[in-house]
């Protein structure tokens, strides 16, 4: 597993997270999930609410990149790792309950992506490198 450092975990808190999946058929998806938060030093979690693409491509096929960059610094991580679905339990419970009290309906399921790589995506010669 790959250790968050500070940074990323202030970035992944304060900026837009895309969550790229693949379809059976091969093609890529890519999603914007505003619920994606830090749930530990090695694992992501966001809230499914619409069980749209990405739900039935995590359901398929467990394999999850997240991308995450501040245009403003540039700066930005690829974090990839295999997701697994909590529909309930305390971390769906906690989840639920932060959901209601946004006045938005509970989600489908929590979905935690377990980091095995970490790769920068600040441009110039490290882009795309592996940092953990």
């Amino acid at each position: 597993m790959a250790v968050l450092t500070e940074e990323m975990k202030d970035m992944i808190a304060t900026q837009q997270c895309f969550i790229g999946t693949v379809n059976p058929d091969g093609r890529a998806n890519v999603a914007p999930k505003r619920t994606t938060r830090v749930f530990d030093d090695s694992t992501l979690v966001f809230n499914e609410g619409t069980g749209g693409a990405t739900w039935r491509n995590i359901q398929a096929d467990p394999r999850v990149t997240v991308a995450v960059v501040n245009r403003d610094i540039p700066d930005g991580f690829r974090f990839i790792g295999n997701a697994t679905i909590e529909k309930e339990g305390p971390t769906y419970d906690a989840a639920a309950e932060a959901s209601k009290q946004h006045g938005r309906p509970a989600p489908i399921a929590v979905i935690k992506i377990h980091i095995d790589e970490i790769h920068s995506l600040k441009p110039g010669p490290g882009a795309g490198k592996p940092v953990a």
